[in-house]
């Protein structure tokens, strides 16, 4: 699942720069629960994003607290994202396949 989560940083990342709390909540769309997701995990990925040059991050002041680190992508990030989404949709098509044969073979039977 780890590089499933890193994918969809990637991905929300794309959309736009964000910070880890933030991203957690935005995570939820991808099936990912908050209660499921450590924030010290989070950042352990984002660092690891970071030194292999797919994020970069810096500080951010912040009106209503302390400063938090933000995210964005790099672009040798958004190549890796292009990348991952041609795997997943080859893989979206073979499991499609697999998932038609078996009903196929489920009305035969």
């Amino acid at each position: 699942m780890e590089r499933f989560l890193e994918m969809c940083l990637l991905l929300l990342l794309f959309e736009k720069p964000g910070y880890g709390y933030g991203l957690i909540e935005q995570l939820e769309y991808f099936g990912f629960l908050q209660e499921e997701l450590n924030v010290g995990s989070l950042y352990r990925v984002l660092r690891k994003m970071e030194n292999e040059k797919l994020v970069i991050s810096d500080w951010e002041k912040s009106a209503q607290g302390p400063r938090r680190r933000t995210y964005e992508i790099t672009n040798t990030g958004k190549k890796e994202l292009d990348q991952w989404i041609i795997i997943l949709k080859t893989r979206v098509s073979r499991i499609e396949k697999f998932i038609e044969r078996y009903d196929n073979d489920l009305k035969k039977g």
